[in-house]
This record gives C-alpha cells, sequence and structure tokens, in this order.
C-alpha cells in the first residue's frame, strides 16, 4: 500500500515545488521592494502585537504593539480628525481596522517618540484575514509627511488592495506616482509598476523579459545603465544618478533614479530593483532660480545694490556683503539692530526710528523709504544711503520686511557740485556788464539772460523778450540779416562772433553790441540751445570821474562836489579794489585822495602810468603838503595836483583841473578806431578780409582759403558789419586807415586774371 502512495506523494510533492517555487520568487521580490519603499508598512495581529513590518517602519516610530491597546503610549500619539479635532485611542486607525474598518485616506498624528522633535505622522490601516486564519489583523501604513505631505492618494490607493500580503505589496508598488523596476542579472525586466509602462506604452507581458537595447534605449545611454546593473550584482550597492530619455511614448525629461540590490536567502545579489522620478519640472525651477539669482546678484553688483532682510519680532537682521560695506564693515561681521544704529547719522537717527516705526503700524501700507547718512564703523566714511523695503503683515502683525538699499554718495556730491557750479555761474552773469543769454533751438524761447540786459536795452527784465523773434525786433533793421545768418551758423554748430546794433525801445537810442555765440549740445550730442555773451561797445561818456579814497565820509564828499559839475561819480575805498578794475574802465578821470594813505594813492598813479592805462589822474592832498609832495605825484603819474583847503575853493579847483583832463582824453583817431574795430575780427575774418583788400572774389577767395565760398560770404557779411562799412569800397577804406594794403601777390594775381 505504501509502494502505491509513495509515487503519488513524491509527484504531488513535485507538483506543489513547481507552484510553490515562482509564489516564493513572487513574495521575496515583493517583500524586497517592500523594504526600499518610503513607507512604514506592518501587519498587526488582533491582539495588537506587531507579526511583521519593513525597517521604513521600525526606523520612523519602532512601533511594536498598536497605541490603542497599549494606553502609556497613546501620550505620544495625538491624533487629528478631517476636522482637525483630537481623537480618543479607540478610534485609531490600527484598532478600527481589526473592528473590521478601512481608515483610508488615514488620520495625521504628531508623534513625539524618540529624541528628536515632534513629526507629523499619517497613519492608514485596513483589516486583513489570512486565507488560514479567522481572526482579523490589521495592515497599518506609517508615512512621515513632515516635509511632504504628498502621499493621501498613494495610501489610499494602496491600503484599497491589502487583501493579501502579496496583493498588499502589489497594490502600494502600483500606486506610487514613480516609474518602479526591477531587473535580473541578464539585465531584463521582471518588474514594472502602471507609471512604468504607461512610460513606454506597453502592458507587462509586452515589456517584462526585454532589455534596454529591446526597448530602443540610445546605446550610449543603455551602455551606462547596463554597467550599473553589473556593477550592483557584483559589488552590491545603490547607484543614485540621473539621465535625460526620450520614450517611444514622446515623453522627453529628466529622471532622476536610484537602484539597489534585492538579495537571495543565501545573501547573494538576486535581483536590482529601481525607482525613477520624472524631475524636469524641478530641474527647470531650478535653473531659472539660478539663473535669476545671477542676474539679481549682477544687477545688484552693477549698481553697487544692497538686499537685505529684517524679522520685526525678533529682530534679526540679515545683510548682504554691499550693506558691510555701506556701514563700513568687513563681510562676516556680525550685525544686529544696535550695530545697524550706531552706523546712522546723530541728526538722521530719530527720522529713521520714525519711518520704522510707520512701516510695521498695521494702519500703514507697510512701505518704507527714507534717505539718510551712515558713518562707516570701521572706515569713518560717510556715505549718503537711500533705501527703500516692503512689510509682510499677518493677522495685523508686521512678521517679515526685505529691503534694498543703495549708496547715493557720489550722486548728492555731484548734485551738491552742479548747485555749487550753477550759483558760481549765475553769481558771475549777474555781475558781469556783459549780457549772457541762452535760447531754445525749436522753440526759440529765451530761457535766461543776465542781469546786464536792462543795462543794455534800457528796459526791466520783466518787459524783456522772451524768444528769439521778438528780440530781433529791437535789432537795427540794417543789422537784422546779419543777426540771423550768424544764429544759422550756431544752430548749424560754428563759434560765431557778429557785431549789430539795437534801438532801445524806451528812449529809441542806438547801442552796438558785439556778439559771441555758440551751440549746446545734449547727452546725445544734438544741439538743442543756443547761447552767447553780448559785448556792449558802445562809446561811453568820458564825464566820468572815479574817486580813490580811504575814508568814506571824504569819498562821500568829494562824489558830490563832482556831480555838481555835471560829472559821473564811482567811488572805490582802496587802491587794490581800483588797480583790479582799472583795465575795463570808461575814459574818464581819476580822482586820488592822498591825504590818508599817501602811499597808496601814489601806487596808482605809478600803476596807471606803468600800465599805459589812459586815465588823467589827479592828485589832491592836504593844504599842509608841500612843494615836495606836488613834485613826488607828478612824478609818479599825476597830471594835477590840487592842496584841500576850504570846500568851496576846492570845487573850483577840481572843476577847471577835471574839465582840463577831461579834454585830454579825446575820442581816437580814425586810424585808431579802425586799428580797434580789426583788432576785434577772427583770424579767418582777417584772412577774408585780406582776400577782398586784394580784390578777389568769392571765390577766389574760397580756394585760396580751402573753404566754401558760402562760408567766404558769411565771413565777409561779418567783417563788415563788424568795421560797419557799408561797401567793398568803404572796407578798403577803412583797413587802409588801419596799415592794411594789398599784398603783391594779390596784385599780381589780379593782372593775370
Amino acid at each position: 500500500m505504501s509502494n502505491d502512495r509513495s509515487p503519488v506523494s513524491a509527484q504531488d510533492a513535485s507538483d506543489r515545488k513547481l507552484v510553490e517555487n515562482p509564489l516564493q520568487d513572487e513574495r521575496m521580490l515583493l517583500a524586497s521592494v517592500l523594504q526600499n519603499l518610503p513607507l512604514g508598512v506592518g501587519v498587526y495581529g488582533s491582539d495588537g502585537s506587531l507579526i511583521d513590518s519593513n525597517q521604513t517602519l521600525r526606523d520612523y516610530v519602532r512601533l511594536d504593539r498598536l497605541p490603542s491597546r497599549q494606553p502609556a503610549e497613546t501620550r505620544l500619539w495625538r491624533g487629528y480628525d478631517e476636522h482637525g479635532r483630537l481623537i480618543g485611542p479607540g478610534d485609531y486607525p490600527g484598532a478600527r481596522a481589526l473592528r473590521g474598518e478601512r481608515v483610508i485616506p488615514g488620520v495625521d498624528f504628531l508623534y513625539a517618540g524618540g529624541d528628536g522633535p515632534e513629526r507629523w505622522m499619517r497613519v492608514s490601516a485596513v483589516p486583513f484575514r489570512r486565507d488560514d486564519t479567522e481572526s482579523d489583523e490589521a495592515i497599518v501604513v506609517v508615512q512621515d509627511i513632515d516635509d511632504l505631505k504628498r502621499a493621501r492618494e498613494e495610501i489610499e490607493a494602496a491600503a484599497a488592495k491589502y487583501a493579501s500580503q502579496s496583493r498588499f505589496l502589489e497594490a502600494t508598488l502600483s500606486s506610487i506616482p514613480d516609474h518602479v523596476y526591477a531587473f535580473n542579472a541578464d539585465r531584463r525586466f521582471v518588474y514594472a509598476n502602471p507609471f512604468m509602462l504607461g512610460l513606454f506604452g506597453l502592458t507587462a507581458s509586452e515589456m517584462l523579459g526585454r532589455t534596454f537595447d529591446d526597448l530602443d534605449y540610445p546605446p550610449e545611454l543603455a551602455a551606462h545603465l547596463n554597467d550599473h546593473i553589473d556593477r550592483i550584482f557584483r559589488d552590491a550597492v545603490t547607484v543614485e544618478d540621473e539621465m535625460f530619455f526620450k520614450s517611444p511614448t514622446g515623453h522627453a525629461a529628466y529622471f532622476t533614479y536610484r537602484w539597489g540590490p534585492i538579495f537571495a536567502a543565501d545573501g547573494s545579489v538576486e535581483l536590482v530593483v529601481g525607482v525613477s522620478r520624472d524631475t524636469s519640472e524641478r530641474r527647470s525651477i531650478e535653473e531659472a532660480l539660478e539663473k535669476s539669482e545671477a542676474r539679481l546678484r549682477a544687477a545688484t553688483e552693477l549698481v553697487g545694490l544692497g538686499i537685505y532682510g529684517w524679522d520685526p519680532v525678533t529682530g534679526v537682521l540679515d545683510w548682504d556683503e554691499q550693506l558691510h560695506v555701506m556701514w563700513g564693515l568687513s563681510p562676516g561681521d556680525p550685525v544686529d539692530m544696535s550695530v545697524y544704529e550706531a552706523g546712522i547719522h546723530p541728526d538722521d537717527l530719530l527720522g529713521v526710528q520714525e519711518a520704522i516705526a510707520a512701516c510695521v503700524d498695521p494702519a500703514g501700507d507697510g512701505r518704507y523709504a527714507i534717505e539718510y547718512r551712515v558713518i562707516g564703523r570701521d572706515d569713518g566714511i560717510t556715505r549718503h544711503i537711500a533705501t527703500s523695503g516692503r512689510t509682510e503683515f499677518r493677522s495685523d502683525r508686521a512678521v517679515s520686511f526685505i529691503g534694498a538699499a543703495i549708496d547715493v554718495s557720489e550722486q548728492r556730491r555731484t548734485e551738491a557740485a552742479v548747485r555749487e557750479s550753477e550759483a558760481q555761474f549765475r553769481s558771475f552773469a549777474e555781475n558781469s556788464s556783459n549780457l549772457l543769454w541762452i535760447a531754445e533751438t525749436k522753440s526759440r524761447a529765451i530761457v535766461y539772460r543776465s542781469a546786464a540786459f536792462s543795462r543794455i536795452w534800457g528796459e526791466p527784465m520783466d518787459e524783456a523778450p522772451d524768444n528769439l523773434d521778438t528780440w530781433m525786433e529791437g535789432v537795427h533793421p540794417d543789422d537784422r540779416s546779419g543777426v540771423l545768418r550768424a544764429f544759422e551758423s550756431v544752430m548749424a554748430g560754428e563759434v560765431t562772433q557778429y557785431e549789430y546794433r539795437i534801438v532801445r525801445p524806451k528812449d529809441d537810442a542806438m547801442r552796438w553790441l558785439r556778439d559771441t555765440s555758440f551751440p549746446i549740445r545734449d547727452s546725445r550730442g544734438v544741439i538743442t540751445r543756443i547761447g552767447g555773451i553780448a559785448e556792449d561797445l558802445t562809446q561811453e561818456d568820458s564825464r566820468q570821474v572815479y574817486i580813490v579814497s580811504v575814508t568814506e565820509s571824504e569819498a562821500r564828499n568829494l562824489a558830490r562836489l563832482v556831480r555838481m559839475d555835471g560829472y559821473h561819480a564811482r567811488i572805490f575805498a582802496s587802491a587794490s579794489a581800483f588797480l583790479d578794475i582799472a583795465p575795463v574802465l570808461a575814459s574818464g578821470s581819476v580822482l586820488v585822495d592822498l591825504r590818508s594813505e599817501r602811499e597808496d594813492g601814489l601806487s596808482i598813479l605809478r600803476e596807471l602810468k606803468a600800465r599805459s592805462i589812459a586815465l588823467p589822474t589827479i592828485a589832491l592832498d592836504d593844504a599842509a603838503a608841500g612843494a615836495d609832495a606836488a613834485v613826488t605825484a607828478m612824478k609818479a603819474g599825476a597830471v594835477d595836483f590840487i592842496l584841500f583847503s576850504e570846500e568851496a575853493g576846492l570845487r573850483e579847483k577840481l572843476g577847471a583841473v577835471l574839465a582840463e583832463a577831461h579834454a585830454a582824453s579825446r575820442p581816437a583817431a580814425r586810424n585808431e578806431e579802425a586799428n580797434a574795430h580789426i583788432a576785434r575780427l577772427t583770424p579767418r575774418e582777417r584772412e577774408v578780409l585780406g582776400g577782398l583788400v586784394d580784390g578777389g572774389t568769392n571765390k577766389i577767395i574760397a580756394k585760396a582759403l580751402g573753404i566754401s565760398p558760402r562760408t567766404v560770404e558769411l565771413h565777409r557779411s561779418q567783417v563788415m558789419s563788424k568795421l560797419g562799412a557799408g561797401s567793398v569800397t568803404e572796407l578798403g577804406q577803412i583797413a587802409l586807415a588801419a596799415g592794411i594794403a594789398p599784398s603783391a601777390t594779390g596784385a599780381k594775381t589780379r593782372k593775370l586774371t
């Protein structure tokens, strides 16, 4: 009987082995995969004791028994329902699963176990009954969601399929949104989860058993991945890497992957399991962030911008290197509010404190913008800092602040220099006897004229013309065309000097002006304005007396006597004040009072004589002065000498002497006038005058000088205007009077032509 049963039993055992071996292999595979999952998984018996778990669960919580079955442990677990309410131990997922309930997607617990801080854990559970038992068990899944709360759907999908240990593992792998797969020693796929299959658009039967080469991986990439597999089988190591791959379905992306060994019962590497994740979005975000940060760094370094943060609650400051430099600190020096406030100029500190208080006030808009001075702690340099920022509020409370600051010291120094320059210009312009003016080229509006306008035009500044066209109405009709041509030349970019007459609107008096006009360009080099300096050439009345006396009362008394005889009087308080301006004074006489400062007075006589300044000088001395004083004054350069005895006699003597001095300051002869006018010509105008005196035409002169006939015509007009000539013949007469005769070369040229 035993002989009959033995073959059958052997056959049965063989058949069972054929069935059990694949099942055992599958369970080993799934169990190994389970060990690599980032989830804690445990199976608990009906009494709450742990039957089996993966390493992750042990690393997470070391939960050997369900907390609901050991009250002392419940203090470590504080669970909350979907409404955020605290639940009791009887409603913990494990306890409910043992009662036959499915707790999906799970309950969030604040776990206080271990030596570290509390962490949030999400716990899911489902009931499970083995085929060979009659009591319920519980499959519990624990996930650390303190850093990444993203596993809700994964747990729901995984826990819903936990009918047996193998089905539980399969469902877990299928629900993970990463690509999970495994290779055998032949580098062939022996497992692929749905996400991996979807990447290739294949079913499990179509993909399993194939290699990278079979799936048309690029040769270099396939060789690289195969090397990983071989290395893991050989050295039992874990490999992490990143690759770019375009799947047959057209999905092209960067993938990060981690591959590790699955060990057989004998400790050898049986399979290689891998997990891949599409990191294209993260990579693009990181690249964009790096570019953004690089651009921000470049921008801040380019303009010297400093970025800083401030915590209004703790007072902590976060400064970059630029802020350290602004406060005169080294890059690594620590900063706090005391360092910050210590650097602010004492006169500006209160304003800064008020601005800070305003920006953290919930009633305001949180904006901060202020400029103040900072004195560097280590270098002592005073800098002007412009800063702005914005406060963030939560529940009407300031919680953070971000701002930017820039050193505007150079800008402020430039502005101060510009203001000083403008002040100097205006001071010069307002005190100059010449008229300074500026006009817009497009609108022809006059935007500036100095105070000399009123003296020259004889009308108040507020009644002055406001544009060039109106101004031209005051120009003598015979000179208007020449002035307009000069304006055109200046607007074309030339510096032009020209003379013309004006008829004053108030008294119809005519005055001669010499104007040097020039173009004014903007930052792009475009001529947007023109300016000019107009000098009044009108011959002044020589009945002018310049009185030099260090005694103010005596000076006023002498001026009164001079004016009684119909002279104009101008007082100077010292010899130096008079000598500084003597060369540019109009014709007249000088009365020097020697009674108080004899040597200073005599120095005036000597200087006028030495400089050949044609101002007849009269010396006035005390009645007690003797003949030697008179001789000394006459030798020094005085044209006459008066002794002061009493006022009535002084006036009579002074009137006679001034009359003689006035006659001595006669107008210049014709040749002197001609020389003076010709001296005002520019070098080019003198060359054109020479060509005209030689009888040359515009074309001949232009060829000789290497300029255009049109330019010669313009210079010819200026020469005639400056010399007051109405024709070429009259121009020749003026030139001859000044000693300019036709050249031999010019005469020869006229004979040949």
